[in-house]
């Protein structure tokens, strides 16, 4: 099969969240699933991710599907296969491609976290993978054709095994944000061996960002509420007001960023490897974030990792709790929990192997590739 890409490929860096690994993962995927993949090289993707104004967005969509559809008639894929959030979906362009004869599926991952309604954009395509379990009510309620599948992991064939040298730590790597804070201010204390990695720790002044003009703030609480209602905008002038500050006992465990092969490196070798799985949204109170399974819970296991992470629903489809991942519930949880993996030596093995084998087997882009064939 033949599987045209549409997945934040970009010409240069462009100044928003990390998206350029998307296209390693599901080009890489692809191939050793036996398929091949094209993408039309002029096609800027990952331009449409920048904050453009109307008069910006309309010249990027006409030029970049303008040409995608017309290299699509010339070199017809048997799949197309996108990353588009909703502002960069063209209409007529899909249909056009539809009526090519080509299916289109759409890859999205921040569902549960970005949408209190699925878009209508969404409903374009033959069908939508969906990785978060808690959004497959909200595809069925809209009546968009979805699977839920993984999210698109994919790990060199140099990491797939357990030739493993254990570090005397509990490691956690992300970027910071105000649940992260809060969780591990809590936690920090009493877990000695924590050790935290991570862009943007040791500067976390505006990780809630304010608009300075009076007229620009207007409308973008207008547009605020229009997007995610007034329950939200109350969470948002609720947290707007005040920040949680890292700790004493937070700070002294947080290390700095690492590079790929530091970050591979201590996923793989940690005595245990964390995995944090609350978000902050203004759609949920503080004191009770909405939570949802991310990629590192894919990723960790594969990489054999000895895997703690919190606890969303839909974890129990994805692996056997304390055969294949061990998860926590609280922050009182954890400490219990590490304490279990610390003692066992045998135990940590066991969660490596049957972890790794699970992920590598089911959670691969070949094995979501076969299950999106065989239902389009």
């Amino acid at each position: 099969m033949k599987i045209f890409l549409s997945f934040l490929q970009g010409n240069l860096n462009y100044p928003v969240p990390a998206y350029s690994f998307w296209q390693h993962y599901i080009k890489n995927g692809i191939e050793e699933a036996g398929d091949d993949w094209d993408e039309c090289a002029d096609a800027d993707w990952a331009y449409g991710l920048l904050p453009l104004s109307k008069k910006e967005r309309i010249k990027w969509s006409d030029e970049t599907w303008g040409k995608t559809v017309e290299y699509l008639k010339k070199n017809p894929p048997d799949l197309f296969l996108s990353y588009l959030y909703p502002n960069q979906i063209d209409l007529n362009a899909i249909n056009e491609i539809k009526k090519a004869g080509i299916p289109c599926v759409n890859f999205f991952c921040d569902n549960y976290r970005e949408f209190s309604r699925i878009p209508t954009t969404f409903g374009l395509f033959d069908l939508n993978w969906v990785p978060e379990y808690n959004s497959i009510p909200d595809y069925n309620r809209a009546g968009f054709n979805s699977i839920h599948l993984p999210m698109p992991m994919w790990i060199d064939p140099l990491y797939r095994n357990l030739n493993l040298n254990e570090y005397p730590q509990i490691t956690f790597i992300g970027s910071p944000d105000q649940q992260r804070i809060k969780f591990f201010n809590q936690v920090a204390p009493k877990i000695e061996a924590l050790k935290i990695y991570g862009h943007g720790w040791l500067n976390t002044k505006n990780l809630n960002p304010q608009v300075n003009s009076l007229f620009n703030k207007g409308l973008n609480q207008i547009s605020f509420i229009n997007k995610h209602g007034v329950r939200s905008f109350y969470e948002k002038m609720i947290r707007n007001k005040s920040s949680v500050e890292i700790n004493e006992a937070l700070s002294a465990k947080i290390q700095g960023s690492v590079n790929f092969d530091e970050y591979l490196d201590l996923s793989r070798n940690s005595l245990v490897t964390l995995g944090v799985n609350s978000f902050p949204s203004f759609r949920f109170p503080f004191h009770k974030p909405g939570k949802y399974s991310r990629l590192r819970d894919i990723e960790a296991p594969m990489l054999g990792a000895c895997y703690l992470t919190e606890w969303a629903e839909g974890l129990d489809q994805l692996y056997h709790i304390d055969q294949e991942i061990v998860c926590y519930s609280c922050p009182e949880d954890l400490t219990v929990q590490l304490e279990r993996l610390k003692k066992d030596k045998t135990f940590r093995l066991n969660l490596r192997k049957n972890g790794q084998r699970r992920a590598l087997s089911d959670h691969s882009i070949p094995n979501s590739l076969k299950l999106l064939k065989r239902n389009l």
